[in-house]
């Protein structure tokens, strides 16, 4: 079974859940383009870099979800999130400059989970819902809205998982 991501449910509000999720690793690429190509452009690099393209030629198991945030409508940032047992320092160089890692921080997330398959215009509806209800219960954003995807492509639609999240303050 495929890691994932842990968080703690901090509670359940309508129409969204808010979670604490602790320190951890991402190798993320950053693309220009289209919403849905950039996570398929980013693929194949962050694979390569979990199949050992890194200095120590490492091998690391693929976790989910794979996150990609947007910071506009052509640029974009595609995440893999590292094992939870790795640490800052455990973590592998890059190569090729296409992949970099950074450590991010304990934070607070607000969530909506959906099933479905997905796509530009489900992600920005459930984001939008999310970021509404986040700010209805009088709680401040931070950042970009990031998109989670925990499923393969080819997993049929009606059985995948996905959410939107959003950093927020408590």
């Amino acid at each position: 079974m495929t890691e994932k991501l842990p968080y703690e449910l901090i509670e359940s509000r309508d129409g969204f859940e808010l979670r604490h999720y602790p320190r951890h690793v991402v190798a993320e690429v950053n693309i220009r383009g289209d919403f849905m190509q950039a996570g398929s452009a980013a693929f194949g690099p962050l694979v390569s870099y979990i199949s050992g393209r890194n200095e120590s030629s490492q091998k690391i198991a693929m976790t989910a979800p794979v996150l990609q945030t947007s910071t506009d409508a052509s640029t974009h940032v595609v995440s893999f999130v590292m094992p939870s047992d790795m640490k800052p320092g455990d973590v592998p160089n890059p190569t090729g400059g296409v992949v970099n890692t950074r450590v991010v921080e304990p934070t607070n997330m607000a969530a909506i989970r959906f099933g479905g398959g997905w796509n530009e215009e489900r992600f920005t509806g459930f984001a939008e819902k999310l970021v509404s209800s986040v700010k209805a219960a009088g709680l401040e954003t931070v950042g970009e809205v990031q998109f989670a995807r925990f499923d393969p492509p080819w997993k049929p639609g009606f059985l995948k998982h996905n959410e939107v999240l959003i950093e927020v303050n408590l």
